[in-house]
């Protein structure tokens, strides 16, 4: 772990994309209860800034005073001043974001441990929040420019497993239904880098990953780089294996829950680049776009 760092107070970050960019850089030589503390600030701000800091250090599943000592070793006076940045951007976040996070709150208090259902009433109200942050992060111009790519790419290269396989496989058929040229880098019969090293670049690879990341979606994004394939990486943070090789990157951050972590935000997002991608492939057409199915198109050929 990096000592305190010097020099005056105004140098440390004051805002949220200040504070995870110096996390970034200074990841690599974090000790392993800081990565851990680091993982969980990047992916969870909204709980960093609403909760107390016994409440985040057991969510994190570390002290609150080790809170404090990483909060000081990147230059601020405590774990107080580093929240505090947090919370100035959930204040400047889109208008009603805070009542909606108080009120998705509200509804889990009143809907825990009411039985099975009470389950499904969880994962909904989660989910709900997830998606409502999907609609914070993801930019205009970042989509359409991915759209773009998997217009022009010679061919689309995609590398999902483990939890991810799901989120990969859908693209595929979405894609493929667009006749765009697509290779599903899956592992069956052990040959997934194998087929990487096809990759060129004129070709596009999409890594998906989510902690605890896929080793050889990991592996095979640095194939890509090697043979000078563009990267689009979906994952949850920028402190992901795949966010220093890819050069367009989608950040989906993950509420942990007690048994599984939810698909909803990065499934809706999939869906999203193949209708930008659709747009882009049915010029002049002022309807929204569509993705024909297996069915329409059988019985238009």
């Amino acid at each position: 772990m990096s000592t305190k760092r010097s020099g005056p107070a105004a140098t440390i970050p004051k805002n949220y994309e200040g504070i995870v960019n110096l996390i970034t850089r200074e990841y690599p030589n974090l000790s392993t209860g800081f990565q851990q503390i680091a993982r969980f600030l990047t992916q969870n701000p909204n709980v960093v800034a609403l909760e107390s800091i016994n409440a985040v250090a057991a969510k994190c599943r570390t002290h609150p005073s080790s809170l404090v000592r990483f909060a000081q070793s990147l230059g601020y006076s405590g774990f107080k001043q580093l929240q505090s940045v947090f919370q100035t951007r959930l204040a400047t976040a889109a208008p009603g974001f805070r009542e909606r996070i108080s009120a998705l709150e509200s509804e889990l208090s009143r809907n825990k441990d009411h039985g099975s259902l009470g389950y499904l009433r969880d994962l909904v109200v989660r989910d709900m929040a997830a998606l409502q942050d999907l609609l914070e992060v993801i930019s205009e111009k970042t989509v359409a420019d991915t759209a773009k790519l998997l217009v022009e790419a010679e061919t689309i290269y995609i590398a999902g497993q483990l939890r991810s396989e799901p989120i990969a496989s859908l693209l595929r058929y979405l894609l493929t239904m667009l006749r765009r040229r697509v290779v599903l880098l899956d592992p069956a019969g052990g040959l997934a880098q194998e087929m990487a090293t096809t990759m060129t670049d004129r070709d596009v690879l999409i890594a998906i990953a989510f902690r605890h990341y896929a080793k050889e979606v990991v592996v095979i994004s640095e194939m890509a780089v090697a043979n000078g394939t563009y990267i689009i990486g979906i994952t949850d943070s920028q402190l992901s294996p795949l966010a220093k090789d890819a050069r367009t990157l989608f950040t989906i951050p993950e509420d942990e829950y007690l048994f599984s972590r939810s698909l909803a935000a990065p499934m809706c997002l999939v869906q999203c680049i193949a209708m930008a991608t659709a747009a882009l492939l049915q010029p002049g057409q002022e309807s929204t776009p569509r993705i024909p199915t297996v069915t329409e198109m059988a019985r238009n050929r």
